[in-house]
């Protein structure tokens, strides 16, 4: 295809075409995005009953000073939108793992706070899922490719998470 025919008919930018390396990087990308979150998500489901997501939402809520996290940030940290958050974290209130309630500090905002039963239930499924983590990802590489890795992830999702 030729590159950057200019505006089509109805004015819209020129489509950008992937060259070799740009299409190899965005394959290979696409490709652990949809492989990766099933091949985690499957030892945590077995060992604990529980989804990726929800296994992120709690260990994010752990690991927050006093347990307890705003919704928005904890949305953002789990790469979810608040509505989906929403409904996973009505599930893990019905289990006992998660209450919420309004931020003393400003009620605008709603707080998820880990209950005992939910740090415990985080504390038993965080060996499996380091365990997938490292066989899937981690231990094939480098100390230096882990670094790259981190900051290409910091980048894309800076630009898919504007400020």
């Amino acid at each position: 295809m030729d590159d950057d025919q200019g505006p089509d008919a109805g004015g819209r930018e020129p489509v950008r075409w992937l060259d070799a390396g740009e299409k190899e990087a965005w394959s290979g990308l696409a490709s652990l995005m949809l492989l990766l979150p099933g091949r985690l998500e499957a030892p945590l489901r077995a060992a604990s009953g529980m989804t990726l997501f929800e296994y992120l939402a709690l260990s994010h809520v752990s690991e927050a000073p006093g347990r307890r996290l705003r919704m928005g940030e904890l949305a953002f940290l789990a790469n979810g939108s608040l509505s989906r958050l929403s409904n996973v974290v009505k599930r893990l209130e019905q289990r006992g793992w998660l209450e919420r309630s309004p931020d003393p500090d400003d009620g605008r905002y709603t707080l998820a706070a880990l209950t005992e039963a939910g740090y415990e239930a985080v504390v038993q499924a965080a060996p499996v899922h380091l365990r997938a983590v490292r066989l899937l990802v981690l231990d094939h590489l480098s100390v230096t490719e882990q670094r790259a890795l981190a900051r290409i992830a910091g980048k894309l999702r800076d630009s898919a998470w504007p400020t």
